[in-house]
């Protein structure tokens, strides 16, 4: 992860960067000084941890989407660096090319092979550029969907990691088949005979996401939203401004813990203190430590009952009245 000197603060964060420049210049001048200044600066260190605390107890909508897009913040290939072994990247959707966008391949998962696909934002200029800032093609679902067909055809259970801003909306895109890309793969996912977990580590927009978002089980990490369209772009076709982005995120009802009160995804996965930015280390082994429970559980349960019990999942979301005609 990035060295505090190099690491970036969103302005909700500037309490604690203060608190660690105050470490900072603690820490210079007892070196200049040979002073001890110990006992201030583990005091400093203990108020950095209340801060972060108290911060991320306390954040907006807003807030949340924000610290979402945390550039600090780790994506599916960090992930999957730290908590898999033997990952074995696998490429294209042989038909057009190889999406940079979504990536995927073979792992090992403390000693069970999985298959697991996500999502790719870059981490400089150069490679947010060849990853598209994370929005897939329909290569990329296309890719996504080879993937786990080649997981179910080895009975290999695939986990999904989402977060993108929504898939590409260009032209070249909607040419190539976008809508039908994403609603072939959702189609498929629900008819999947391995066991399918789906887990939301940073932006959980629209199509962009739900192409990779079915599953038996759909988690949300502490500090991600999931809806059917970013604030900035609901601000835009209601307010024909982005400047009602905060009120549109409050709106939209896209924290985990409004997801999981429409039983739109079975559970919240806590993060380290202050974001997944922080320590991707620790970030990494709690998802690790809840997916395999998880993976265990679902294996024992019959395919066919796994098959109908997603279709059952999803078919029951969402809600609705209805009325009688009048004669």
């Amino acid at each position: 992860m990035p060295k505090l000197e190099n690491r970036q603060f969103l302005e909700f964060e500037k309490p604690i960067k203060e608190l660690y420049d105050q470490i900072e210049q603690l820490n210079v001048t007892a070196e200049k000084t040979k002073t001890d200044m110990t006992s201030s600066v583990t005091m400093l260190e203990h108020l950095v941890k209340e801060t972060k605390k108290y911060i991320t107890s306390h954040l907006t909508p807003w807030q949340k989407v924000q610290l979402s897009r945390h550039p600090d913040r780790p994506y599916t290939l960090k992930y999957i660096e730290k908590m898999c072994t033997n990952f074995i990247e696998l490429h294209g959707d042989r038909n057009v090319k190889d999406d940079k966008a979504m990536v995927g391949g073979f792992a090992e998962l403390d000693g069970e092979t999985v298959m697991i696909i996500g999502q790719q934002k870059g981490t400089n200029t150069k490679m947010r550029q060849m990853r598209n800032f994370g929005m897939a093609n329909p290569e990329g679902y296309r890719k996504a969907l080879r993937l786990m067909k080649l997981a179910e055809k080895f009975n290999k259970p695939v986990i999904t990691l989402i977060d993108t801003p929504g898939a590409y909306p260009g032209l070249e895109a909607e040419e190539r088949g976008q809508g039908e890309a994403i609603a072939r793969n959702i189609f498929e996912m629900i008819r999947l005979k391995v066991p399918v977990i789906c887990v939301i580590i940073g932006e959980g927009a629209s199509g962009g996401a739900l192409g990779i978002g079915v599953g038996d089980r759909v988690f949300m990490m502490e500090n991600t939203w999931y809806t059917v369209i970013s604030p900035e772009s609901c601000s835009s076709i209601l307010w024909r401004s982005w400047d009602k982005k905060e009120t549109a995120a409050e709106q939209l009802r896209l924290t985990p813990a409004d997801m999981l009160n429409f039983g739109l995804v079975d559970g919240i996965i806590p993060e380290p203190l202050g974001g997944a930015h922080w320590d991707y280390d620790e970030a990494a082994n709690i998802l690790k430590n809840f997916l395999i429970p998880v993976i265990h559980e679902l294996k024992k349960i019959p395919a066919d009952k796994r098959c109908n019990d997603r279709v059952e999942k999803f078919g029951k979301m969402g809600f609705w009245q209805e009325t009688a005609l009048n004669p």
